[in-house]
């Protein structure tokens, strides 16, 4: 992946132009754009013949181009969408993610060769880089359930492993065209099928465009024989690749990402990955014969050199691992919020920021008492959920707590939070039982390369960046000199204390037992910002006993870097120690303690104990990458930690509204007459 706040756009000056006769380029925002970061400046009229006309692919509106570029001697380019589109097909409305920008011919079209497939005849593909790069594009794109269209249901049962899948594309596809095919050729593929594997269930995959209505197939239950079927719709494309024992296909993508699965797929046309030494070809190309691929030069051609890919973030040129991530998020949060909410336990400030990450599909709706909630989560088919100190300990349903890296301000001070997590096992601050998080954490160990080294990044701009929970302002005063041990306040009723905090779960207890195995040392006491506010409990009246220095009001972020140790409770400033090097030791069993990366003194559950070690690397993908979800409060998209770390370094965020602001100075009060009531 790119690093973080990385620009591949092409400049503003000497943009060439790019004349177009369709209206698809004219009323499309995003495809302009993208071909701006190209080079190519579209416009209308007439042009010269040192000027470029763009028409789509061989669509029937390319005539128009076509028939001009004759006239005036103007280059014609063809422009596709690339490979990564997006969760919805474009007849769906929504804009790419990509294009594939040709000067030569167009992909799909083996009458004269593109510039992919020149791409790929005359490229090296030999730096170790560029195809460490291209695994790391398959392993993602397979991890994730990731294709051309992507809002599709990875756990959607497919048949028993065994069966032969045939792949069936939409009728009048320019592709299909273009390889001399028609509904005989598919009959032909599907009767082949049978005649090769005459005791093998044959599974037929259609199109999502036939799923969506929008266009119809080649093939229909008229053509299948006994023990043929078809996949069901939304059926995960990678998990019928996994079970299938062979691929039949004419020209469909899906027949690229068959040989990205382990495949050696028989093609019935002439697509752009047919050639290289990867195929079964009825109909070979033989000009491509002349060199093999592997599947990571192919990868490396296609999908990391080819394509123009966008970044909707940033609103910029990017690289295919940027529309993984992004690509990954938005599946995520659809394939999560499709079938709706049912939220109990939310207060009336939350919702709105609920609503923004999980509004989606079919929506969200409230209802505080448990016994209804549940009720119409089972009545209407949907999702339950619950904020976790809400929920009742054996409660089924998914429970929904702040992210890790979640705003520009206190969440008591009701500053929406631009992470959140959703946990269907438990929670990651009760170490009482498993949580989603622990699972994860344990899994880390089989990460592949390129998200150990995407997490590495992740840790080096938030430490650069001094970015923590909250991220408030303060300046790091000067600090005595020694040893110094940082000792951060808790919320004493937080759920993590009353969880997981063990025999000790009061600041002054916390301070106290520091003080009394650390004689020597520098010892730094920070109170919480929420108790610093006013808003929660957990002041300590004389940290003077203990501590050499009270630091108020200081940017987390800056301290961690002047601090040689953290002890603390369970506080998740242990983690944020983690990154920036710090000793860190826990006195209860935060999510992070356990896994052999801190100094545990606490009671810590024996399912952490064993097992092969994680990284930190694997501990903070874990927990920043895959655990939570993030919402990019600029755009009100679902989007990848890296979108929100920027917008948190860069500070220019939203602010909460005035309502808000009224209910955080009410909810400051009511606190604060509730700690003076206790006492």
């Amino acid at each position: 992946m790119a690093p973080i706040g990385h620009h591949s756009n092409a400049g503003d000056t000497d943009l060439r132009r790019f004349y177009v006769y369709t209206l698809g380029f004219l009323k499309s925002r995003r495809i302009r754009h993208i071909l701006r970061t190209a080079g190519w400046k579209v416009t209308v009229g007439r042009p010269s013949d040192r000027d470029v006309i763009g028409v789509w692919g061989k669509s029937p509106y390319a005539a128009r181009g076509e028939a001009m570029a004759e006239k005036t001697g103007a280059q014609l380019v063809r422009v596709e969408d690339a490979w990564l589109r997006s969760l919805h097909p474009g007849r769906a409305g929504e804009p790419p993610l990509g294009l594939l920008i040709d000067e030569k011919g167009v992909h799909f079209d083996p009458e004269q060769p593109s510039d992919l497939e020149t791409l790929l005849m005359t490229e090296p593909l030999d730096d170790s880089a560029l195809l460490a790069r291209a695994n790391g594009v398959i392993a993602w794109m397979r991890r994730a359930h990731l294709s051309k269209y992507s809002a599709f249901d990875p756990d959607m049962p497919v048949p028993d492993p065994g069966y032969v899948l045939v792949i069936d594309q939409t009728a009048g596809d320019a592709s299909v065209t273009a390889s001399r095919a028609d509904v005989s050729r598919f009959r032909e593929m599907l009767f082949v099928a049978r005649e090769e594997h005459p005791h093998a269930q044959i599974v037929v995959k259609g199109h999502p465009e036939t799923a969506a209505g929008f266009r119809e197939g080649h093939l229909n239950n008229k053509d299948l024989s006994q023990n043929m079927s078809f996949a069901p719709d939304g059926t995960s494309p990678w998990a019928l690749l996994d079970g299938a024992i062979a691929v039949y296909t004419v020209s469909s993508q899906m027949g690229f990402e068959a040989i990205l699965a382990g495949h050696k797929p028989r093609v019935f046309g002439q697509p752009f990955y047919a050639g290289w030494g990867l195929t079964e070809d009825e109909n070979p190309v033989y000009r491509r014969a002349a060199r093999k691929l592997t599947r990571a030069q192919l990868v490396a051609g296609a999908m990391v050199l080819y394509p123009v890919w966008y970044d909707p973030y940033r609103n910029r040129r990017c690289e295919v691992e940027t529309v993984l991530a992004t690509l990954e998020a938005e599946a995520r949060a659809w394939r999560e919020d499709r079938a709706g909410w049912v939220a109990q336990g939310m207060r009336l400030w939350k919702r709105g920021p609920l609503k923004g990450f999980y509004g989606s599909g079919r929506g969200i709706r409230f209802e505080d008492d448990p016994a209804k909630a549940k009720e119409l989560a089972v009545t209407e088919n949907r999702r339950l959920m619950a904020w976790s100190s809400k929920a009742a300990p054996d409660a089924e349903l998914v429970r929904v707590e702040d992210g890790f890296l979640r705003s520009q301000g206190l969440g008591a001070n009701l500053v929406p939070p631009m992470s959140l997590v959703t946990d269907d096992m438990g929670i990651y601050y009760d170490p009482s039982r498993p949580s989603r998080l622990e699972q994860l954490i344990a899994d880390s160990v089989n990460l592949p390369r390129d998200q150990i080294e995407r997490a590495h990044r992740l840790i080096r701009f938030l430490v650069d960046g001094r970015l923590s929970k909250y991220n408030l302002m303060g300046e790091v005063p000067k600090l005595p000199a020694g040893h110094r041990i940082l000792v951060p306040g808790q919320v004493e009723d937080d759920a993590s204390i009353l969880l997981g905090a063990g025999d000790i779960r009061q600041n002054a207890d916390l301070l106290a037992k520091v003080r009394a195995e650390n004689r020597d040392a520098v010892v730094l006491w920070k109170p919480h910002p929420d108790v610093e506010a006013g808003l929660r409990i957990g002041d300590v009246a004389t940290p003077e006993q203990w501590a050499n220095q009270t630091l108020r009001g200081v940017d987390m972020g800056a301290l961690l870097g002047e601090v040689d140790e953290v002890w603390t409770m369970t506080s998740l400033t242990g983690f944020e120690a983690l990154m920036r090097g710090c000793r860190v030791t826990t006195t209860g069993a935060p999510f992070y303690a356990g896994w052999g990366l801190t100094r545990d003194l606490g009671d810590i559950p024996a399912r952490r104990l064993t097992g092969p070690r994680p990284t930190l690397e694997g501990l903070v993908h874990a927990t920043l990458i895959a655990y939570p979800r993030y919402r990019d409060p600029v755009t009100g998209r679902p989007c990848p930690v890296e979108v929100v770390a920027e917008r948190l370094k860069c500070g220019n965020l939203p602010k909460p509204g005035a309502a808000n602001r009224m209910l955080s100075k009410l909810q400051g009060l009511l606190a604060s007459q509730s700690h003076l009531w206790r006492r």
